[in-house]
């Protein structure tokens, strides 16, 4: 995968992210659980995607 397209990746799962804390900030007490758990996920392949450009950028 090209750097252009693993950066463009990064840049929507932290759009992601930041789109699932709002949300959590605002969620009723019901679905609190249910946006954890999402965002745990979402924040682990942003995680996973941050490594491999590093690691891309270094060769």
């Amino acid at each position: 995968m090209s750097i252009r397209l693993i950066a463009r990746e990064l840049y929507h799962l932290q759009q992601a992210v930041e789109k699932l804390e709002k949300e959590l900030a605002r969620a009723p007490t019901g679905r609190i659980d249910e946006l954890q758990d999402q965002l745990r996920k979402i924040r682990a392949e942003r995680n996973r995607m941050r490594l491999v450009l590093d690691g891309s950028k270094e060769n």
